[in-house]
């Protein structure tokens, strides 16, 4: 049968891992606040079992370790939806900004009211001054009205296609500086690839792989990236687009440049992988977006708008005849075609006397050509639209692509609260656990100490061998 000798080991080994599990449990109460930390439980594993006269013994329990309780299909969600989100954050930040930029409050100091003025108004305001043009085309105060007002037209067009092209440079600007922030944390996940392997090949590496979490999820807030598990429990990652990042113990930097004023992005072999960042995710994919994709698109409809509406008044006034019965002139001055247009729109006519308010021919009395440059404003002269209905359009579309990333990031982030949630539920400490382990554990523990005492109460016993005097 088996000996004393091995029932004092399996006492022993007992009390060496009931011993090692509260140096586990005492970690985690520890570390209940440490963001980042994956909660750690003891693996017990049955020790070997030995054969006497054809008999099995047990030989007690190891603990081989701990096991830090995380899952990685949670965790990988969870730095997906990070992405997304970080995403659909930088983009409406920039969009609200953009948004700013086509009204503006002033108020007046006489009775401290506020009120809404931009292309809009100044559109209503330019038509305004023709309408009442027709009526008394000889009075010089209304023509020079007209002027003003196509000057604040054309100031506002200016205004607001640079204060767009500001708006661009500041998220060009942006974009640029965080190429330094993921080219660092790549570098840092590399070198914790190369510990991981080399400490832990081939089973979880506890605080190692909390770290390299800590870093990923960092990551992807930045940029938008793939993980692939390789050999040696390290990872490759690499952009949604392919552009690789970090493989093993290696990491690949991004770097930056300017091609025709425009900040690129380039991988390790000086490829542009700018297309391939662009919407994909983390806050470089959403400020990318917005200088690719939505500042373009507004710059074009504006460009239109002003293109197509200095070229119609151009044309009607060059129809009719000014105050001295000369044909009329260019009340603007326009590009060869709309692009930048809005930027470059401007009023050449100085003298209020060439304002074209009467018909061909028609004497200076005559205010049919202004009746026919006020009604511009109900013809569709903008791509298919009235210029009013045109711009109004233009501003219900941006304010629906902004209310439209703004229910993209909260419908995001209520799922990076789920997951938060399920992942704490796993992985998070709870001192009510680990309150209820440490009771377990220590009842365990006095356990086999009783055993040890029993065993050595026995051998006591047997080295007596009923002797009156006590060996102890």
């Amino acid at each position: 049968m088996a000996s004393i000798g091995t029932a004092f080991n399996i006492a022993t080994g007992a009390l060496e891992a009931d011993q090692a599990a509260l140096s586990i449990v005492s970690n985690n109460v520890a570390n209940a606040n440490t963001t980042g930390y994956t909660r750690e439980l003891p693996v017990w594993q049955t020790a070997d079992s030995i054969q006497i006269n054809g008999i099995t013994y047990g030989d007690g329990v190891n603990m081989t370790g701990p096991q830090s309780q995380r899952s990685p299909v949670l965790q990988q969600s969870l730095d997906q939806q990070t992405q997304a989100q970080s995403d659909s954050a930088a983009r409406l930040t920039a969009l609200q900004q953009v948004q700013g930029v086509f009204t503006s409050s002033i108020s007046t100091s006489s009775n401290s009211t506020s009120s809404t003025v931009g292309i809009s108004q100044d559109l209503s305001s330019f038509f305004s001054a023709w309408s009442a043009l027709e009526a008394n085309p000889t009075q010089t105060s209304l023509r020079q009205g007209v002027l003003s007002a196509a000057t604040n037209l054309a100031s506002d067009f200016n205004s607001t296609a640079q204060q767009l092209s500001s708006q661009s440079a500041s998220v060009d600007h942006q974009s640029a500086g965080l190429v330094t922030q993921i080219n660092n944390l790549t570098s840092q996940i590399a070198k914790l690839n190369a510990q991981i392997s080399s400490q832990s090949p081939n089973e979880d590496a506890g605080p190692l792989e909390d770290a390299r979490a800590t870093a990923i999820s960092q990551l992807s807030a930045l940029v938008g990236v793939n993980q692939i598990q390789n050999e040696g429990n390290s990872l490759t990652l690499t952009t949604t687009s392919g552009a690789v990042l970090v493989s093993g113990s290696q990491s690949f930097a991004l770097s930056s440049g300017l091609v025709n004023g425009v900040t690129h992005f380039f991988d390790s072999n000086n490829n542009d992988i700018t297309a391939g960042l662009t919407g994909a995710g983390g806050s470089l994919g959403g400020l990318l977006t917005v200088r690719d994709q939505d500042i373009p698109q507004m710059q074009s409809a504006l460009d239109t708008l002003a293109y197509s509406l200095g070229s119609a008044v151009n044309t009607q006034n060059q129809a009719g005849s000014d105050a001295t019965g000369n044909p009329g002139t260019a009340i603007f001055s326009l590009p060869t075609s709309a692009t930048g247009a809005a930027a470059q729109i401007s009023v050449t006519m100085t003298d209020p006397n060439k304002v074209a308010a009467a018909a061909s021919g028609d004497g200076s009395q005559n205010g049919s050509n202004a009746t026919a440059v006020a009604n511009l404003a109900n013809q569709q002269i903008v791509s298919g639209d009235t210029p009013t209905n045109y711009y109004s359009a233009f501003m219900t579309s941006l304010g629906s692509l902004v209310s439209d990333v703004q229910s993209q990031n909260s419908f995001q982030q209520a799922s990076i609260t789920q997951l938060q949630n399920q992942i704490g539920s796993l992985s998070g400490v709870s001192l009510n656990e680990e309150a209820a382990s440490l009771e377990t554990l220590e009842q365990a523990y006095q356990a086999a100490s009783k055993t040890f005492t029993v065993l050595s109460n026995v051998m006591t016993a047997a080295l007596n061998l009923g002797v009156s005097t006590s060996y102890a």
